[in-house]
């Protein structure tokens, strides 16, 4: 990872614990290595060995918790050089599937565009419980996770990342581990950060600046800090059409995976080619069906034969079948390639992110104290889905106005009135834009120390906290498609070209020609994309109420038996509001923005993309949770073991009361440094808020197939929320060996863990039609989501989300680092390596007829064979340099329903949905390079800069069955070489 990367390699993840040989035994030992100083003074050593980690809540000298816990100090934060702290944590090789500003820009309605969220273990981000002094977060989205951008960064003193269930501790989402940022709530002085960066294309310039101070009063009682930030990014801009990558990026060749629609004749289903067409729309036009097909229109509007790829030769038949190409899915290969627009997408959204932070802390006694901390945030970020909107199957007259004489008496010839139509809609002269702005607040007061029961000390922490996440997300210029579809299709009256529909032009329609390129003029724009664009208002709340005890209790001959227990309160709610035009309710005549339209549906869903809905809801948590650490031995002859255990009891208001548990033993065994270490627990992962509550979608499905009958009918499909839902359960299992510190070769660590992890009842989501079938099936679960016969209105099914799949993961995960001097040579010098091995992910279903697919290794997913995190690092008093590998295996094409069988021709199995067969299917990792240096004066000012993808390696190509973005940006660097320069001082 970059924090690691950028930083001096081996004294990043486990932060400055490496700074000296008794640092080195915690940092090898996991979770204990939480410490974030790089030199701690002499007299500090008790304060550090009460530091409590992520992994427990155990607080007590000397005591290691069994979960695996990889921290980031400060120092390793400063030295990853990135404007966002998150990019520097999501390289660990744990995390795997995290989103943010390189993922997610091909979509204009999931909302999550520009969000910072982590994922551990390829789980997803709602599986990855995300802490800020180890308290929840307001979520930044119904989905239930938090913005990382949001949080205060430059007083982050480190980041501990439990790589291990950890529900018993602190609750749902904890399935495949914690991220905890802890910040220095002591800080006294002033430091500052600027930064400047740029891409070797010259593109997505970066600008960071941060101000920190603290200052104590009244006789140092009375600790007030404030800390503020601006960063820009400016993105990296999407491409044209065709191939055109931004700047002079040149590896975007439209890898397609194409159907010949062939199953069972020994040759592969699928077929992987390069620079795919789509051959039902061209970049200004293409009749795509009938006598016609072929004719394509440039962008002056005249008409010429389109290039079909691979020699293919359009059939004129009413299908718009191509001879010589793949009907199933519409490609060619090679030929006119201009109109695509899988490249039209930003590599990197556009981000700018204000944050401010205030902490105030007033000692009551040496041992007491209560605390206030504010933080107000913002984040704007935008993003292109995609060029144009690519429209196909288009029914266009031969009497339109604006079509070429030729065509018209070539319609003649032919004896038709109408044609099919397809076109990427180059024509607009702005492409679609996505805008979200999330606002956040959250407030906390608390109170924290310790007191004296029956002789020994034990620690207290009790807070509040109220957040409250508004985001609202605009979408520009984009077609409102009822009047599209009005607009396109002309009439003359009068002698002026006007639309065809009378309601329309009673309406305001205004006509535009669709043949060729010529942009529509601003009155037409303003009809077919309003200035109001789809829009959504969110707002997400929450409140958290929280106590917890720590302390030792009577001791055994092996030591004392620790005790922590506590008890929370939280509650979540949230609303959303969508446009008229996307959600319904189109006929109001009291909305001046989205006023009444007869062309319009009332029940929403007109937006080309982007129709957000309005919905609503809440849930209450109730829980009590206990932990206890019992010393088993302690001897000189057979080490120091302990068991450590802990239970949870969970009330939900929805899904009723869960429970959640751990045990975990220790080992440091009489071996010279070797420690084992072994957990397992139960998690949960309560269902969020939008699987929960979702908005309500309405779609009509007018050929709907009737199993009870083996008739159709017309039903309205409603894609809701399932307040059924009921917490998805894990069982987590880790066994360890550490080696840390041995006498034989001081500074050497090592440790390698086996996890394992199974999930059951995983929340999914069915369409009608399976959850109809699932009922005739016998499975009565599902009859109650539909009426064929209600006494008002038509037929629905409602698609919910029911707790159907499953999820088994296991693999390794290994650590090694050496730390050591050279005679003569000033400095310390630092090797390190991290790395995780996935053997296994397999999805199930849960759906009859399903099979059950391993998406490990699968490089167009977040889930590789191996990655690796390679760091060598030189430091003196003033100088850093440190070089990086970020490294992943070799691996294939897939998906989370489908394992692609590669084989070759005359010998090919039958092909199915799940294991369809494919020529090719091989995607080969990737090794980034980065290198970074520092220099630090005396006056406190600190010089550094950093070269990230130093080789510019290029993505391999991820293709899909469609022409998209043919990279992945989960692990593949779409940006190339990215060059950072920066300032810092601090007294």
């Amino acid at each position: 990872m970059s924090a690691l990367g950028g930083a001096r390699g081996g004294v990043t993840l486990i932060g400055a614990l490496l700074a000296s040989s008794a640092l080195v035994t915690i940092a090898a030992a996991g979770p204990a290595s939480a410490q974030a100083q790089s030199s701690p003074p002499a007299d500090n050593a008790a304060a550090l060995s009460e530091i409590v980690v992520t992994g427990t809540r155990i607080r007590s000298s000397g005591y290691t918790a069994p979960t695996p816990t990889q921290v980031l100090g400060q120092a390793d934060l400063e030295r990853a050089a990135q404007p966002n702290i998150f990019t520097a944590i999501t390289q660990l090789p744990s995390l795997q599937g995290s989103s943010g500003a390189t993922t997610g820009t091909f979509s204009t309605s999931s909302g999550q565009q520009g969000l910072s969220s982590f994922s551990l273990r390829g789980l997803g981000t709602i599986r990855t419980l995300t802490l800020l002094d180890g308290q929840r977060v307001v979520p930044a989205n119904v989905t239930g996770v938090p913005d990382i951008s949001l949080f205060p960064q430059l007083l982050v003193e480190r980041v501990d990342v439990v790589t291990g269930g950890a529900s018993a501790s602190y609750g749902s989402d904890a399935v495949g581990g914690v991220v905890n940022f802890i910040t220095n709530k002591r800080f006294v002085g002033l430091k500052t950060n600027v930064m400047a960066g740029v891409t070797t294309y010259g593109d997505n310039h970066q600008w960071l600046a941060q101000v920190a101070a603290g200052k104590s009063f009244m006789d140092d009682r009375l600790h007030v800090q404030i800390s503020g930030e601006y960063d820009w990014e400016e993105g990296v801009p999407a491409g044209g059409f065709g191939e055109d990558a931004p700047g002079s990026r040149d590896w975007y060749t439209t890898a397609t995976l194409v159907n010949r629609g062939v199953t069972n004749d020994g040759s592969p289903q699928y077929l992987y080619r390069e620079h795919a067409q789509a051959y039902q729309y061209a970049k200004y036009g293409l009749i795509s069906s009938g006598p016609l097909q072929g004719t394509a229109f440039d962008q002056a509007g005249n008409p010429f034969q389109f290039q079909y790829g691979g020699g293919g030769v359009p059939s004129r038949a009413a299908n718009g079948a191509v001879s010589g190409c793949y009907t199933n899915g519409g490609f060619c290969v090679g030929g006119d390639l201009s109109g695509n627009v899988g490249i039209g997408t930003s590599l990197q959204s556009r981000l700018e992110r204000m944050n401010a932070y205030t902490r105030v802390g007033f000692d009551l006694d040496a041992n007491n104290e209560i605390y206030a901390t504010f933080n107000g945030a913002r984040v704007e970020s935008s993003n292109q889905p995609n060029p144009g909107a690519a429209t196909t199957n288009l029914t266009m007259s031969c009497a339109n106005p604006y079509l070429p004489a030729s065509v018209v008496a070539a319609c003649a010839t032919a004896g038709i009135t109408t044609f099919g139509y397809g076109l990427s809609n180059a024509l607009l002269p702005r492409n679609i834009s996505v805008h979200p702005t999330r606002t956040q607040y959250r407030f906390v007061v608390g109170a924290n120390g310790k007191f004296d029961a029956m002789g020994k000390d034990w620690h207290y922490d009790a807070y509040f906290t109220h957040g409250r996440n508004t985001t609202n997300i605009h979408v520009r210029d984009i077609l409102l498609m009822p009047r599209y579809r009005a607009a396109i299709q002309a009439t003359t009256v009068g002698g002026q070209i006007v639309c065809a529909d009378p309601i329309a032009r009673a309406s305001g329609c205004v006509p535009i020609n669709i043949f060729g390129g010529r942009p529509p003029s601003e009155a037409a724009l303003a009809y077919i994309t309003p200035k109001n664009g789809p829009y959504q208002h969110s707002v997400q709340k929450q409140d958290v109420a929280s106590i917890n005890f720590s302390g030792d209790t009577f001791s055994l001959p092996a030591g004392p038996i620790s005790l922590a227990f506590g008890a929370e309160y939280r509650r979540e709610r949230y609303h959303v509001q969508g446009d008229p035009y996307g959600d319904g309710n189109t006929d109001s005549p009291n909305n001046a923005d989205y006023p009444a339209d007869p062309v319009l549906t009332p029940s929403g869903a007109n937006w080309f993309a982007g129709n957000y809905h309005s919905g609503a809801g809440k849930y209450s948590v109730k829980e009590a949770y206990a932990e206890v650490d019992v010393p088993l031995v302690n001897s000189e002859g057979t080490g120091k073991a302990n068991l450590n255990m802990a239970g949870r009891w969970t009330d939900y208001s929805t899904s009723g009361t869960v429970y959640t548990w751990k045990v975990g033993a220790t080992w440091d065994t009489p071996l010279d440094g070797v420690r084992l270490r072994a957990v397992t627990s139960r998690d949960v992962r309560a269902p969020n808020l939008s699987e929960l509550y979702a908005a309500p979608v309405t779609t009509t499905m007018p050929n709907f197939t009737n199993p009870f009958t083996g008739g159709a009918l017309t039903v309205l499909q409603n894609v809701v929320g399932n307040p059924d839902l009921k917490p998805e359960i894990a069982k987590n299992a880790t066994l360890g060996v550490v080696l840390s510190n041995p006498k034989w070769l001081p500074g050497f660590s090592v440790s390698v863990d086996w996890y394992n992890l199974v999930l059951d009842g995983g929340i999914s989501s069915l369409s009608a039609q399976q959850v109809v079938n699932f009922c005739f099936a016998g499975l009565q679960q599902f009859c109650g989501a539909f009426n064929f016969a209600p006494a008002q209105g038509t037929a629905f099914v409602n698609s919910q989300t029911f707790n159907l799949s499953s999820i088994k993961t296991n693999g390794f995960d290994i650590e090694s680092s050496y730390r050591f001097e050279l005679p003569s040579v000033p400095g310390r010098f630092t090797v390190r390596a991290l790395a995780t091995n996935t053997r296994k992910f397999v999805t199930n279903p849960g759906i009859p007829g399903a099979v059950a697919t391993d998406s490990a290794g699968q490089n167009s997913g977040a889930t590789p064979d191996w990655k690796l995190l390679a760091i060598q690092s030189w430091d003196t008093d003033h100088f850093s340099f440190s070089v990086q590998e970020r490294w992943f295996s070799d691996g294939r094409f897939g998906n989370t329903t489908t394992e692609y069988v590669e084989c070759r021709p005359g010998g090919c199995p039958v092909s199915t949905a799940s294991r369809p067969t494919v020529d090719y299917n091989q995607m080969s990792g990737a090794t980034y390079v980065d290198i970074s240096a520092s220099y630090k004066f005396d006056n406190g000012l600190q010089v550094y800069g950093k070269v990230d993808n130093l080789l510019d390696r290029d993505p391999t190509p991820s293709p899909q069955t469609n022409t998209g973005l043919d990279a992945n940006p989960a692990l593949y660097d779409l940006l190339g070489r990215f060059y950072h320069l920066g300032l810092r001082y601090s007294f």
